[in-house]
């Protein structure tokens, strides 16, 4: 995504979709209708042991899909509470899909479901679920 299509510019040193952040992961997220859609491959860098990417890396990216899925549209809002649940390992080198879609609604709190699949042969290697409190709903319909 070029910098120009963000919905807001101030996230650009961001972790994992900051384009101009020099250590970080730059994943480019757009909406697909209803869906928030990235695509990450771990390099030596985000191992933890035996080759496989760190737990923490994981966690970030299925965050940030959801962030985004709330950013691509304007909006504001912090996570409030997120659960992870890890399927397999992701070896260095393989890369994923990662999606997100709302799953619930209710006032400024929004409920979004994240998953990282393997590109190679489409299998799960982690899924989350997080509510956000968001403070400002941008382009978002109301509740």
């Amino acid at each position: 995504m070029s910098e120009d299509s963000r919905a807001r510019g101030d996230a650009d040193n961001c972790f994992v979709c900051g384009p101009h952040n020099p250590i970080g992961l730059r994943i480019a997220f757009t909406l697909d209708g209803d869906t928030c859609r990235g695509r990450f491959t771990p390099g030596d860098n985000h191992a933890g042991f035996d080759r496989v990417t760190h737990g923490g890396i994981v966690f970030s990216v299925l965050d940030d899909v959801m962030a985004n899925w709330l950013f691509l549209q304007g909006a504001r809002g912090f996570t409030a509470k997120c659960e992870i649940r890890y399927r397999k390992p992701l070896p260095v080198g393989t890369a994923i899909a990662l999606s997100c879609r709302l799953k619930q609604r209710k006032g400024r709190l929004m409920q979004l479901e994240s998953v990282a699949e393997r590109v190679d042969d489409g299998s799960v290697v982690a899924s989350a679920e997080a509510s956000f409190m968001v403070d400002d709903f941008g382009r978002l319909p109301p509740a």
